[in-house]
Parts: C-alpha cells; structure tokens; sequence
C-alpha cells in the first residue's frame, strides 16, 4: 500500500472546505488519529529510510548510545510523554520542532534522510508542532518538512514564514501581492493544501501591518492559511495587527539568555490579548547546551552564529558563568543545562511553546526530557538570583540583523 497516496487522497477529499474539526481536532480524536498513524508509520517501508543504529535506538526506545552517566538524564520521564498547549485557539505540543537547523544556518545540511528522520521521530515521540520558512535553505527546509510530514499531514500543525526577499540580500518584502505570491510556492513545498500558522518573518517598516494583516485575512478566507503570525514584533505592532485579523501567535527569540519579551511588553500584550508566544533559539542558539565554548569553531560560510557578537570567543568565554550556573542545578535535578534552560520557559507562562531546533537524535530525546524537570517556584526564584547577578555580553545577533527588529514604540 502507497501509504503517502492515501494521505494525499484524504486530503483532497477534504480540500472543498476548512472544517472546525480540522481546525481544533479533539484531544481524544487527535490521540486515536496519532496511535493508528503510529502504527502505520511503524511498519511502512517510506516512512523510515534506511535501516542504521538510530532507527534501533528509536524501535527499542533505549539510548545505549549515549555516554555514560547522562542516558538517565535523557530518558528520565519516557520519550513518549507530551502534553498541550494553546496559542491562541490553535492546539499544539508543548514542545514543537524548529526545523531550520536540519537544512541551513547552524552548519551545512544536515543529510536528507537524517532530517526526514528526525521529523518523523519528533512526530512519533508527541510533537505534533513544527516550523519553517520560505528562506531556510532557501526554500529547502519547506521541502524537507514537507516530505517528512506528508504521511500524517492532517495530525499536525505545519508553521511557516514569509517576508525576506530571497535574492542574495536579506531584504524585506510584505507587500501583500508578494505574500499571495509566495504562498503558493510555500503550499506546494510543504506538500499541503493550507498553511496552519503562517507569520511575517521580520514586520517590514514599508508595508503597514495592516494591508500585511488585510492579505492574511483574504489568505484565510481562501482557506489557505488557518492562522496568523508575527515574529519579532513590537506591542504596539502586535496590537495594530490584531485589530486588523486576530494574532494567533507572536514568534521571538526567548531563553535565559534573551529575556526581552519580558521588558518590551510583548508577553504581556500576548497575555492580554490571549496570543500564544513561540520561543525561538530557547537554549541561546545551542550555547546553554554546554556544548559550545571558546574553542568552538563555526563556519562562517555555513553558520550564522559566526556572526554574532555572542558568539565570539571572547564571549563565549565571558558568558560561560551562565552555563555553569546551570550545570550545577542540573546536577541537583538529575538533568542537563539545555533541560534547565526548557523547563525553566514551559515554568514561565502556560501560553508559552518553546521550538529547540537539532538535527540529532540523542539531542531530541534530551530536548523532550525537560518535559520531566520539574521547577518550583523556589527553584525559579533561585535561578532569577543567581542568573541576576551575571552579566551578559554581546548582542544577540550582528548589526544588520538587529535593525530588522520591530522596536516601534
């Protein structure tokens, strides 16, 4: 049995109109739906490709591959435990998938088959949340996403983004005949006849956000996006938009390490307005893993963090007192740091869905052990203490960058 050409005929046979059913599946429809796809996906020869160590690790659920001593770290809890959460009206996995990593930015590619795997993996131990962007590659995460979520699309939530001319530059363009454009081209990498979550990647200071918001809504009407976005968006832009068509998630960087959604109101202004926050880059862009350090070399071909004032090696030696903090009270929780530094944003707000981004397996099982760390509000305090009296240095992201952040007052 073709088992992609049965998903495809089931998503055609649905294509004439959006459902409320499709839009909010219920709990018990969507864990049925998940355990009969898990079944299938477990004997279907497309789904994983390639017989290697990894697809063993997978079936026998163990980790003997990992070093000794941080296994129990990883598995504390089981792999398959997830619970929901709600942006906005739209329901996802407490901890989705950041997918951009597997294709471009943080190194070269990740092989084809690895990241088909690392997706269906995600899915299979409870993700049901996943993002990408017109721009990761470009256009090759979309097309990587796309493939691997095709064979249980209708269980899924598919995220992606639109805004940066793809040309050699990193432009900006929102103009809503170019967002109607894209789309299109979007819709048919990723394999789907809608988009659940789509954001403006960057708010273009040359469009009004409301003419951005307006084309959202036609898109929407459509049926080809169920949902809007916005990333690294100011409050008051927030606001401005959503008058236009209802926010249903503010994606920005959030971690740690990057505590502005807390000072520029953004938190606040999505608590208000009862808009979901996805944190992007929620272990410092892999830095509060413990894995990096002064003597780390990034490729600046092929790494964007080669760029960054944070990451030169003389920040990333100034910013070690953070990492070490959290070895120590992830010692005490039987975790890892990068399972201090999850626990510590699903502990912030309930509306709150952080996306870690690998392209390893190992890291994946270790991402969803946070999932079993529980923080008190003593030890969330403890952290607020400590972490206070560290300062942080460098930017997070290099000059040009940083002028694409929405800070409208």
């Amino acid at each position: 049995m073709n088992i992609q050409r049965v998903f495809m005929k089931k998503q055609k046979q649905s294509t004439g109109s959006i459902s409320q059913d499709r839009r909010d599946l219920s709990r018990r429809d969507f864990l049925t739906n998940t355990a009969r796809m898990g079944a299938i996906v477990a004997v279907a020869p497309l789904v994983w490709v390639g017989c290697t160590d990894q697809q063993k690790e997978i079936s026998n659920r163990s980790d003997k591959g990992l070093d000794s001593g941080v296994s129990n770290k990883l598995n504390q809890g089981g792999v398959n435990r997830m619970k929901m959460r709600k942006l906005g009206k739209l329901l996802v996995s407490e901890l989705g998938a950041g997918c951009m990593s597997i294709s471009a930015n943080y190194g070269p590619p990740a092989e084809r088959n690895q990241g088909i795997q690392v997706i269906r993996t995600a899915y299979e131990r409870g993700v049901t949340f996943f993002d990408t962007a017109e721009v990761y590659g470009p256009y090759t995460n979309e097309e990587l996403v796309g493939e691997a979520l095709a064979p249980f699309r209708d269980n899924v939530v598919i995220a992606s983004k639109f805004g940066f001319r793809i040309d050699g530059t990193i432009g900006l363009d929102s103009r809503p005949e170019q967002i109607k454009k894209v789309v299109e081209a979007s819709l048919k990498r990723l394999r789907t006849d809608r988009i659940d979550l789509y954001y403006q990647h960057r708010v273009d200071p040359q469009v009004p956000i409301e003419e951005v918001a307006g084309a959202i809504k036609d898109l929407i009407a459509e049926g080809k996006i169920l949902h809007f976005g916005l990333s690294e968006a100011s409050e008051k832009t927030i606001r401005r938009a959503h008058a236009v068509q209802p926010v249903t998630a503010v994606q920005s960087e959030y971690s740690l390490m990057t505590r502005d959604p807390e000072r520029n109101g953004v938190l606040k202004t999505c608590e208000e307005l009862g808009i979901g926050f996805v944190s992007w880059g929620p272990v410092g862009m892999g830095y509060l893993t413990g894995r990096i350090n002064a003597n780390t070399k990034l490729d600046s071909t092929t790494d964007l963090r080669a760029g960054f004032e944070r990451f030169t090696p003389a920040n990333l030696e100034a910013n070690m007192p953070i990492v070490d903090a959290l070895k120590r009270f992830a010692e005490r929780k039987n975790a890892t740091p990068a399972q201090i530094a999850l626990a510590w944003l699903l502990a912030q707000k309930p509306f709150i869905v952080p996306i870690p981004g690998t392209r390893n397996l190992n890291h994946l099982t270790e991402n969803h052990g946070a999932l079993s760390v529980e923080l008190t509000s003593v030890d969330l305090k403890e952290i607020e203490t400590v972490l206070s009296g560290i300062t942080l240095h460098g930017g997070r992201m290099n000059a040009i960058q940083r002028q694409q952040i929405d800070t409208t007052a």
